[in-house]
């Protein structure tokens, strides 16, 4: 089941549409209210979410959705009007495990939702038991992290990441390959998203973030000295 949060009925309808001949099952709506009781009756696989929206606006929606513990690592597409790179890193910040600027093609966003839901499947880790680099223990079955003892929540995006990261223990990656590697597709132009969520996994990650090293000019690897 993929949600839909739109206020403009010609995209809404577009999309739903579109969704429905690949396959999907949707549901769409067209204020937050609605959508919020839809979530407490039942959760969806993914989400594709406007920016701009009545009562509350996307990105306060989408922190909502990362606080919550039912609501974490479900899936977020952000679909907005806003194309500029502060309006990327500003959604991407807040937790979107993708963003994709309107107007935008539908075999395109078909694509990425493929992608995306693909990679939010337990089965596609297959590692056990205990990963470990320093004082960072990542449990993938149970896809939990652990930095000096201290469980720390993820995004979807960033548990990939981080898993792509030390899983290729001091092997350095490009970012071209990481998008790849953790996002599905070729994602041209846009290695500032790497960038972003390089940050925010660090940030969380405290002094342990330091096992995620910059390689200038080339990408990132995850070691100790």
């Amino acid at each position: 089941m993929i949600y839909m949060l739109e206020d403009d009925s010609g995209i809404r309808d577009f999309v739903t549409y579109a969704l429905r001949n690949s396959g999907f099952e949707t549901a769409d709506f067209e204020t937050p209210s609605a959508f919020w009781e839809a979530i407490n009756r039942r959760l969806p696989e993914l989400i594709l979410l406007d920016i701009m929206l009545p009562e509350e606006d996307g990105i306060t929606i989408l922190k909502k959705l990362r606080s919550s513990a039912d609501t974490k690592r479900l899936p977020v597409i952000v679909l907005s009007a806003k194309g500029t790179e502060y309006d990327k890193v500003t959604g991407l910040d807040g937790g979107a495990d993708d963003y994709i600027a309107k107007p935008f093609g539908m075999l395109e966003l078909i694509s990425r939702i493929k992608a995306l839901l693909r990679r939010a499947q337990p089965e596609q880790i297959q590692d056990s038991g205990e990963l470990r680099i320093g004082r960072l223990k990542v449990y993938p079955e149970k896809y939990e992290v652990y930095a000096d003892d201290v469980r720390i929540s993820l995004t979807l995006k960033e548990y990939e990441l981080l898993m792509t990261l030390i899983t290729n223990k001091n092997r350095v990656l490009s970012r071209d390959s990481l998008l790849r590697r953790v996002w599905g597709y070729d994602f041209t132009g846009e290695s500032r998203t790497v960038d972003v969520h390089i940050r925010t996994l660090r940030s969380k990650l405290g002094e342990c973030g330091e096992i995620i090293r910059t390689v200038r000019g080339v990408g990132y690897k995850a070691g100790e000295d």
